[in-house]
């Protein structure tokens, strides 16, 4: 079995012009990035991993999860998690009915209520689980965000520009503690981002895409 995210010889179209086209194994615990201007088709290729891809777009080409192909799959069975520029938590839950939403079913509310703990704790939130969401920092917000998706259990990571609504400081901070969970978590990661900081930060492969399309 060919453990991590692969995607074989991927291409998006729109219009019956090809916008992206990637063709990359990423290994479990590494980070791909790409990199390249509005409009490439970076977040449409995300979309297309997810399962949500639009309908204004064809695509191409196979994406296997450790060795398994999930291109058909449904999205909610593809288990790949992603993250994105906005936290999007519920503001009408605490953190911990946040963290809760995530999770899979199962288990007793003590054994829940466990986890969720467990988790904060992991990402210095120790105590959290009943605040607002709304008193949080951005940078607490986004660690809360980050637990959310990690309790779905994901098999792959995908991250949308995820740092870009943190300040200098606080993108560094997020950063490392995204990319140290995914590497204890040995989840391969695909990282679509503006930034050249983002992409020094993933020590991993880059690539720098410019638009295919002639439209």
């Amino acid at each position: 079995m060919n453990k991590g995210l692969t995607l074989q010889k991927v291409c998006i179209m729109r219009d019956g012009s090809p916008l992206i086209e990637v063709d990359h194994h990423i290994a479990p615990g590494d980070v791909l990035t790409i990199m390249g201007p509005s409009g490439v088709g970076k977040s449409t290729l995300l979309a297309y991993i997810t399962g949500t891809l639009a309908p204004v777009f064809e695509a191409t080409g196979g994406i296997a999860l450790d060795g398994a192909d999930i291109s058909q799959l449904p999205p909610h069975k593809r288990q790949v998690g992603i993250l994105f520029q906005d936290d999007l938590l519920f503001p009408h839950m605490s953190v911990g009915a946040n963290l809760a939403f995530g999770m899979k079913a199962g288990g007793s509310r003590a054994e829940r209520r466990a986890a969720i703990e467990s988790a904060l704790a992991d990402v210095d939130l120790e105590g959290y689980a009943d605040r607002d969401p709304e008193t949080l920092s951005g940078g607490q917000k986004a660690r809360v965000a980050l637990v959310r998706m990690l309790l779905s259990k994901p098999r792959a990571l995908l991250l949308d520009e995820a740092f870009s609504r943190l300040d200098a400081e606080l993108r560094t901070q997020v950063r490392d503690v995204v990319f140290r969970n995914a590497r204890e978590r040995q989840l391969p990661v695909l990282m679509v981002t503006h930034d050249v900081d983002d992409a020094k930060a993933a020590d991993g492969t880059v690539i720098e895409l410019e638009s295919l399309s002639k439209t």
